[in-house]
């Protein structure tokens, strides 16, 4: 019970909370990207399966403490550059991420005028199955053990009781479910949004990728860059907004 007393602890708590919560931004965004392809009924569900996936990976990890950062050491070199297990790990998620991201992205500005309607539309969700559903939180699962890696291993930096980081790790994700879904419905409203988000999916896959092979990117620089353009963005929907307005008016009175 002292525990529950130390002022120490709480702020703790709350500092290592708050951070979860930033690093799973990109997380978030993935889910709600790709939950987006998903018939309405079914995009809860795969809300709360990717999120509680990503919650399970976070706790796995840290119970396997002395395993994680065991990963640090080399495995091996090629040219002189070491590659550990956490190395391998963080290239595969950030390729994958580079790929899905770009597919994406081609999806919503080019296929999908030339050949198919929007995942959005009746057509495409009435084709949407089971198959798909599980194909999406496959996806979901390999991204999240790639970023419960990188949030287990700043964890661990900040605080030395796995009680605190196991309780942080969840309220983390309790907050990020309450958001993903306001945030996956804002994205699907604004397309232009949405190829923003895929944007910086792509920065963080890049970020991933040279983070294997050593060269670090603070990830406050890849937030500071999304937060502009979304300031940006929501300058131009505003915009948008009320020539919308105006004309509407316009047309009225006439």
């Amino acid at each position: 019970m002292e525990i529950l007393f130390d002022p120490n602890v709480w702020i703790a708590f709350a500092m290592l909370t708050a951070l979860e919560i930033v690093l799973g931004i990109d997380n978030i965004i993935f889910i709600s990207i790709l939950v987006g392809r998903l018939p309405v009924h079914l995009r809860d569900k795969a809300r709360r399966l990717g999120l509680g996936f990503a919650m399970i990976s976070r706790l796995l990890l840290l119970l396997t403490l002395s395993w994680v950062m065991g990963l640090n050491a080399d495995l091996f070199s090629v040219l002189g550059q070491g590659f550990s297990g956490r190395d391998l790990v963080l290239l595969c998620g950030g390729l994958f991420l580079l790929y899905k991201a770009s597919h994406e992205i081609f999806v919503e500005v080019e296929a999908r005028e030339q050949h198919a309607p929007a995942p959005t539309d009746a057509v495409a969700l009435k084709a949407a199955g089971s198959r798909l559903f599980w194909a999406i939180i496959g996806q979901i699962a390999v991204i999240d053990i790639v970023f419960s890696l990188d949030s287990v291993i700043t964890a661990v930096g900040m605080v030395d009781r796995i009680g605190v980081m196991m309780a942080a790790v969840i309220a983390s994700v309790g907050v990020m479910l309450v958001a993903a879904k306001p945030i996956g419905e804002f994205v699907d409203r604004h397309p232009s949004v949405k190829v923003l988000a895929l944007a910086f999916l792509v920065m963080v896959g890049m970020a991933l990728t040279a983070e294997a092979f050593g060269q670090h990117i603070p990830k406050g620089y890849i937030y500071a860059a999304m937060a502009f353009s979304l300031w940006v963005e929501a300058l131009n929907i505003r915009a948008r907004s009320r020539r919308q307005a105006l004309a509407a008016a316009a047309s009225r009175a006439a």
